[in-house]
C-alpha cells in the first residue's frame, strides 16, 4: 500500500487492469500455497503409512528370520545328533566287525591246521602206500628175474635140445637120387625143422578116397596102405601133372619138381595107418625166375 501511495505520489493512478492482474496472482500464488500444503499433508500421511508398513515387513522379516534361525538350529542339533549316533554306530560296528574279523581268523586257523594235519596223514598213507608198492614192486621183479632167468634157462635148453634134434637129423636120397634136404621123422623133429626156417612146411593128414586133398600147392590123393610092410600108395598133382608113387616105404622123401622152384619139393609120410597117411610137405624157400 506504501507503494501504491508512492506511485500515485508519484504522479499517476494504478490502473484496474494492473490491479486485477495483480489479485489474480495473489490468488494464484494463494491457491498454490493451498494445493501445496494439500499435498504435503497427503505426502506426510503416506510416508507415515509407508513408515508403518516397512515397520510392519521388518518386524515379519524378523519374526520369519527368527523362526528360520530356529528352524536351522533345531536342523543342526538334528544332524548333530545324527552324527554323533552315526559315530556310535560307527564304533559298534568296528567293534563287531573286529570281533567278527577274530572268530573268521580263528576259523582259518583251524582249518588251516586241519588241512595240514589231514595233508600230513595223507602224505603219510601215500608214502605207506608207496612204500608198499616199492616192496611189492621189489618183490615183483625178484619174481620176474627169477621167471627172465628160467626162461633164458629154457630157452637155452630148448636151444641145446633143437640144435640136438637137428644134428641127429638126417639128409638121405630121395627117390629121385636127388639128395634130399633134412629129413624129420616126428614132430620134435619137424618143429626143429620149422625153427630152422630153411624151407616151407605143411602138415597133412589123409585118408583113402576117391578125390585128392589139396596140401599147400599140390594135391595128393591116398591109393592104398599095406601097414604090415609100412607102405603105402599116393597120387602127387603138381603142376597139372599126375604122378605115381607106388609103394613108398615109412620116412622116405619122395620128390618131383615143380616150375616155381629149383630144387625138387619133397613129402615125407611119418605115420601109416588103415586107409591113412600123415606127414608133411617140404618146399624150397628161393623160387626160380619165371
Amino acid at each position: 500500500m506504501g507503494d501504491v501511495a508512492n506511485f500515485e505520489e508519484a504522479g499517476g493512478a494504478p490502473s484496474r487492469s494492473s490491479l486485477a492482474v495483480l489479485y489474480a496472482v495473489l490468488a494464484i500464488l494463494a491457491a498454490a500455497t493451498a494445493y501445496i500444503a494439500v499435498q504435503l499433508e497427503t505426502m506426510r500421511r503416506d510416508m507415515a503409512f509407508a513408515r508403518q508398513m516397512a515397520a510392519a515387513e521388518v518386524a515379519k522379516v524378523r519374526q520369519a528370520a527368527s523362526l528360520l534361525d530356529s528352524a536351522s538350529q533345531r536342523n543342526i542339533e538334528a544332524l548333530r545328533s545324527q552324527v554323533e549316533e552315526a559315530r556310535r554306530a560307527a564304533a559298534a560296528a568296528a567293534g563287531q566287525a573286529k570281533v567278527e574279523a577274530a572268530l573268521y581268523a580263528e576259523r582259518l586257523a583251524r582249518e588251516l591246521e586241519d588241512a595240514q594235519k589231514r595233508q600230513s596223514e595223507q602224505v603219510a598213507g601215500e608214502v605207506s602206500s608207496v612204500k608198499e608198492a616199492a616192496s611189492a614192486m621189489t618183490g615183483r621183479i625178484s619174481e620176474v628175474s627169477a621167471e627172465v632167468a628160467s626162461v633164458r634157462s629154457e630157452a637155452a635148453a630148448a636151444k641145446s635140445e633143437l640144435e640136438k634134434t637137428i644134428a641127429e637129423l638126417k639128409s638121405v636120397r630121395g627117390d629121385l637120387g636127388v639128395q634130399s634136404g633134412l629129413v624129420a621123422t616126428n614132430a620134435r623133429e619137424l618143429a626143429a625143422l620149422k625153427a630152422l626156417g630153411d624151407r616151407d612146411y605143411y602138415e597133412f593128414r589123409i585118408g583113402k578116397s576117391k578125390a585128392p586133398q589139396v596140401v599147400g600147392e599140390i594135391s595128393i590123393r591116398l591109393k592104398k596102405t599095406d601097414v604090415k610092410r609100412n607102405r603105402y600108395t599116393i597120387e602127387v598133382i603138381a603142376n597139372n601133372r599126375l604122378v605115381e608113387k607106388k609103394d613108398r616105404t615109412l620116412n622116405e622123401p619122395l620128390q618131383f619138381y615143380m616150375t616155381r622152384f629149383r630144387t625138387p619139393c619133397e613129402i615125407v609120410v611119418n605115420e601109416i595107418g588103415k586107409d591113412l597117411i600123415a606127414g608133411y610137405l617140404a618146399t624150397p624157400k628161393a623160387q626160380a625166375g619165371r
